[in-house]
């Protein structure tokens, strides 16, 4: 088999790589990114010298470089998106521009030349917030932010796709995903990276926010059971039942890290911040799946990663605080909160 990989250099898309490449030895995987800010091929130097490896460097929104890539492709894993809510409070044309403008020309390459199999590989957050019980695929749309809402567009171009073409569109609504390697500007890397040096922790509001998790190879264990397994025009959360305020799992982190609670300071909560997500994924877990890590385990492989790979987060987080974003440097409401970063 063949597959094409979008934004295979970032956080979700390099795990499920090497997951891929693991499992699938004689396959062939060509990993397509535009190796912006989130983008690193650091993260994929065990798999460089992989004979089925291919890296291209390119632009999702390039219609000419993905009708090249597209060829002989048998299945396409679209992970490739801006996915920060708060850059995209800050700025969302770069959202619309590669979760709506690129997820449509990767499906129209992909139905120009027949591929199988179109894995869109979406988010929680366009159900928006679920404050009781837990919704199932069948639920209305209810994005709250640019980036959430940016996502929801690109679920729906996929879905056209299958009811108007017949392209074998999958799209895949996971929970929050953490592990090893990822950006510094996410809740656990943001939490672990300040926390090493000693820096405050910001969290938003109350810090009541409740966030189920997933480590990231349950995820592309699930992915691999959709391809394998999945029916096409399907959509398929993937749950977990770890689910956690954003402070007890600052808390658990700074425990872990043996550093003082002292540390987490609590900023303006940002603009229409969703309290809850929940999702039921009774379907996925028809075709046999099931997470294998508990929160703990993940937890526990995560902060030692990250221990021993500050040369890796240092220089981002260093970049971060050079070239601030966030929304809360500029002015909104009552006033702003000068930060260098805050927590989902």
């Amino acid at each position: 088999m063949k597959l094409l990989v979008t934004g295979g250099a970032g956080f979700i898309g390099s795990h499920f790589i090497r997951f891929w490449l693991r499992r699938h030895p004689s396959d062939e995987v060509v990993n397509v990114d535009q190796l912006g800010y989130a983008g690193s091929l650091e993260r994929l130097t065990d798999v460089e010298s992989h004979s089925g490896y291919r890296f291209v460097r390119g632009d999702i929104c390039d219609s000419d470089a993905v009708h090249t890539l597209m060829q002989g492709v048998d299945g396409v894993i679209h992970f490739a998106a801006q996915t920060h809510v708060d850059r995209s409070i800050t700025d969302a044309s770069p959202f619309l521009r590669t979760n709506v403008e690129g997820t449509g020309v990767l499906l129209r390459q992909a139905h120009a030349q027949a591929v199988r199999r179109f894995i869109h590989v979406s988010t929680d957050e366009v159900y928006g917030p679920v404050l009781d019980g837990a919704v199932d695929e069948r639920a209305a749309l209810s994005p709250r932010s640019p980036y959430a809402a940016s996502k929801a567009a690109g679920d729906m171009l996929a879905q056209s796709f299958f009811h108007t073409y017949g392209l074998g569109v999958i799209v895949v609504r996971p929970t929050n995903i953490f592990g090893p390697g990822q950006l510094p500007e996410k809740l656990i890397p943001l939490c672990l990276t300040h926390a090493y040096e000693g820096r405050p922790i910001p969290i938003y509001g109350d810090g009541l926010q409740r966030r189920a998790w997933l480590f990231v190879d349950d995820l592309c264990d699930a992915l691999e059971r959709i391809m394998e397994q999945g029916s096409a025009g399907s959509i398929y959360n993937v749950a977990s039942p770890q689910e956690r305020t954003n402070l007890e799992t600052v808390r658990r982190i700074l425990q872990l890290v043996d550093r003082s609670t002292d540390l987490i300071q609590f900023v303006m909560d940002r603009p229409g911040h969703d309290r809850r997500y929940a999702m039921d994924d009774r379907a996925l877990c028809l075709l046999g799946w099931q997470a294998k890590t508990s929160f703990e385990e993940g937890l526990s492989s995560t902060v030692k990663w990250y221990w021993q790979h500050a040369e890796w987060w240092r220089p981002i987080v260093q970049a971060l605080r050079e070239n601030p974003y966030h929304w809360l440097n500029r002015p909104f409401g009552s006033g702003s909160v000068q930060t260098s970063g805050a927590v989902v």
